[in-house]
Formats: structure tokens, sequence, C-alpha cells
């Protein structure tokens, strides 16, 4: 069952708006942002909470932990260090396969509704009877990952679950929630910490709200 909505944290807009002169942001993005949603140093405290909750929910069986490219990489690395110290329901260190899959269905700010998923016919196969976490930067409306669910469904994995570091709040949304969540962010365009628009922003390191500015310089 995906964690309870008690269990992540809600950025709300109003309350979570840090300046940008409170923390340091790159100089070739000064007018490309908003504001900082979620600074670096909440990110990664965060993060390993989630590890542990993660690490104890498994037994000693190895699972497979596969990170959603291109926005989810960063997240990932952080998870599975901070997962390589926690313990599992035995009190031991958890056994871990890393894998990766690249998902694309945004184009500029917007979903295109089209996934495109770049695993080969015998990757997807090897990922029979495994125990398998995948790792994404963000959910937004839902429905990528509900088709990559149902894609990797058909190759009978033992078990499948999802930990997302960000969770939109958006009218968009199909109802899918991950069952791990680090964050529910207000409908807005987000960057930083590896989520990308366009491929830009993945240098900085603050989750922040991307600017009219910013979408404009840099729109394919």
């Amino acid at each position: 069952m995906p964690m309870e909505q008690s269990q992540w944290i809600d950025v709300v807009e109003d309350k979570f708006k840090y300046q940008l002169d409170h923390f340091v942001i790159p100089g070739h993005y000064k007018d490309d942002v908003e504001s900082i949603l979620i600074p670096h140093g909440l990110i990664m405290d965060r993060i390993a909470k989630l590890a542990q909750i993660i690490t104890s929910e498994y037994d000693s069986e190895r699972i497979v932990v596969c990170c959603v490219l291109k926005g989810g990489h960063q997240f990932f690395s952080d998870l599975v260090n901070y997962m390589k110290k926690a313990l599992n329901k035995q009190g031991k260190t958890l056994p871990m396969t890393l894998d990766f899959i690249r998902v694309k269905s945004y184009e500029n700010d917007k979903s295109t509704g089209k996934v495109h998923v770049s695993m080969s016919e015998k990757e997807l196969q090897e990922l029979k009877g495994k125990n398998l976490l995948l790792v994404e930067d963000i959910i937004d409306t839902g429905n990528t990952m509900k088709k990559l669910l149902e894609t990797l469904d058909k190759y009978e994995p033992k078990s499948v679950k999802v930990a997302s570091l960000l969770l939109k709040k958006t009218p968009l949304s199909c109802g899918y929630v991950p069952d791990y969540v680090g964050f529910a962010v207000p409908d807005l365009f987000v960057v930083g910490y590896c989520l990308d628009y366009n491929d830009i922003f993945r240098d900085l390191d603050h989750i922040c709200a991307i600017s009219e500015v910013g979408k404009s310089k840099y729109a394919a």
C-alpha cells in the first residue's frame, strides 16, 4: 500500500518559498528561477529518512534498485548511498543490484502523453521473479509511471515498489501515488537537484520554481 499523506512533507508554496538571496544560486541562473522550494540540505535529510523507511520494509532477499533516467539519477545515487548503511527487517544490511531505465514523456513543460522506455527486451526479461524498486524524481500526472508499471508487469517481477522524491499536487493527477514519497510540491514546474527543463538546471542543487524568463530562455 502507498504511504499515508502524513508520511511525506507537504511543501506549501507561501510557507516554503525561500528567497533566492538566502542560498547559493549559480550566477547563470540568476533570473531563471522564481524561488527556492526545497533547499539542498533539507532534500538530503529527507532522503536519509526515506532510505531508513524503505530498507526496513525488506527482508534479506536481494532487490534491484532501478533508476528512472535522466532526472532520477541524483536522487537514486543519494538514496542508494543511504540505503547501504540502513538496516532491513532482520537488522542487517540489504543486498542490492543497481539498474537503469530511461523514460521520456516531456517536451518543454508539458507531458506529451507518450511514454518511451529505453530498456532492451533481454533486460526486461531479466526482471522476472525479482524485487524491483523504481526510483523516480517526480510524479506529475502519474500517467507515465502507470504506463511504465503496466509495461513491467508483463515481465513478471516478484514485486515492484516506487520511490519518488516529489509528488506534484496537480488537478491533472490520475490519482496514482507512489509507495514512498519525499515531498508533495505545489502545481509548479520545478527544477534543480537534477530535475530539468529541456535538460537545463540539472546542475542546480536546490529544488526551485522556474521563472517565466527561464521557460522562455530554454524553450525547445
